[in-house]
């Protein structure tokens, strides 16, 4: 059966940016940036991304592209079943992200209906506070919300990889970068914006001894990225062999990059210049900017631009994130595409059902209380919600990496390498780098960072 390919190698990177640029740049990435010192984290970051992180991305879209496969029949086609585990765990990270993921994009959709009809306006924080967390906690509207979202991905999704993702991102992707230049425009002209820049690109060097902001770093830049998840595999299998695969590599890494240093020029100007708290966590898209934005003059259009500028990003994420485990139903299965993204869909939405409600009525219920066990251990003791996070964050991503890692290392070298250089086409004056990375440099990391993560080391 013939696959569908990307019309166009702009389509491709416009929707492999899209998969990367996500609630992880705009959201995640300026809290976490926050809380460990913004430009130290910040250099960590860029530093990671473009050395370790990198070498996971070229990784995936070559193994997808040399198999022309999904993320659990590229292993097998490429070498043989037993490393299918590597695909089955990419589907199980892409379901555990999207099942949390697409709650808080549904906060994105009630937030700028909320900011639209002037609902959060003259609010004080400690009212904003008060409505967030009364929202968040609701039984019935966060999961309206959850609902609308997952619809509008699965329509997106069933109409394939051209007339779908690809028409969707070269629509999103420009409107994203449109708007956020446009508030960071504006943030640069509020007064005592230069002590937020200053926060944020004036690095503290005693920070970078601090091992949490590195690993902290490497998580945030994987799942920034799609990685792990086999997001990148899965849209490289419908590239065209004759693209140059280190050059696009290098644009949507770059591309995702540039949007989480715009968030951050966007976000702490902004927050500076009001004198509000830069470690708010994730509070501060939804309590702190809201009211920066009652503050501020234009603020009820800043703010509406900036919560569709929050969907635009969710959405183009999650469209590859749900692309991962239709292609895997569909091509493995038999199943039509169809019926692939409304069952996966449908499993997502209820799962997400359960991780919203960890946030409220059953935020006393832990999964250790669900499987009837007392236990000392941290991750059996957090919600739904949380536990899916920290699952995929700082095991299932890290570790799928480091298994790609491996598998274009060590186990199909010269294949990988052969695919990437279109066997010998293309110039890849990088090649022994990247090899070194792949082998021994960014393998090491990995395993260093989610070792500790799981508290071994």
């Amino acid at each position: 059966m013939s696959r569908e390919l990307w019309s166009s190698r702009t389509g491709f990177i416009l929707a492999a940016a899209g998969s990367a640029v996500g609630l992880g740049n705009i959201w995640k990435f300026p809290y976490l940036a926050g809380k460990f010192g913004g430009g130290a984290f910040l250099l960590a970051y860029l530093i990671l991304v473009f050395t370790i992180v990198k070498a996971v991305m070229l990784s995936e879209i070559a193994i997808g592209r040399a198999a022309n496969k999904n993320t659990v029949g590229a292993f097998a086609s490429l070498h043989n079943n037993r490393w299918k585990i590597v695909g089955y765990m990419g589907v199980a990270a892409s379901f555990t992200v999207l099942s949390f993921y697409s709650v808080v994009a549904g906060w994105t959709i009630y937030y700028t209906f909320e900011m639209a009809l002037g609902s959060l306006s003259n609010l004080q924080p400690d009212a904003l506070t008060g409505k967030f967390n009364g929202f968040i906690i609701d039984p019935i509207l966060p999961i309206i919300y959850h609902g609308i979202f997952m619809i509008i991905v699965v329509a997106i999704v069933i109409r394939g990889i051209k007339g779908g993702i690809e028409k969707a991102s070269k629509l999103l992707m420009p409107a994203l970068f449109i708007i956020i230049i446009a508030l960071v425009i504006r943030g640069f002209m509020l007064d005592g914006a230069l002590k937020g820049l200053e926060f944020y690109l004036v690095p503290d060097w005693s920070q970078l001894s601090n091992f949490d902001l590195w690993s902290a770093a490497l998580g945030q830049a994987f799942f920034s990225l799609s990685l792990g998840m086999g997001t990148m595999l899965t849209y490289g299998s419908y590239l065209d062999k004759k693209e140059n695969l280190p050059n696009i590599s290098m644009q949507v890494a770059s591309i995702d990059t540039a949007v989480a240093f715009l968030a951050g020029l966007l976000i702490f100007p902004a927050v500076f210049s009001f004198g509000f708290d830069n470690t708010a966590g994730p509070g501060l898209t939804f309590i702190i900017l809201p009211a920066v934005f009652n503050q501020m003059f234009g603020g009820q259009l800043f703010g509406v631009l900036f919560f569709i500028l929050l969907f635009f990003a969710a959405l183009t994420s999650a469209i590859s994130i749900l692309e991962v485990m239709t292609s895997y139903w569909s091509e493995e299965k038999g199943i039509c595409r169809k019926k692939s993204a409304i069952i996966f869909g449908l499993l997502t939405f209820i799962i997400g059902i359960a991780c919203s409600y960890s946030l409220g009525i059953w935020s006393d219920i832990t999964i250790s209380y669900v499987l009837g066990i007392t236990t000392d251990l941290t991750i059996l003791n957090l919600g739904v919600f949380d536990f899916l996070n920290y699952v995929s964050s700082n095991i299932l991503l890290p570790l799928g990496g480091l298994l790609i890692l491996i598998f274009v290392g060590w186990v199909k070298p010269k294949k990988i390498m052969d695919e990437i250089t279109n066997n010998g086409k293309i110039d890849f004056s990088l090649r022994h780098l990247f090899m070194i990375m792949t082998k021994y440099i960014s393998p090491v990391a990995i395993t260093y960072v989610l070792l500790n993560s799981l508290g071994i080391i």
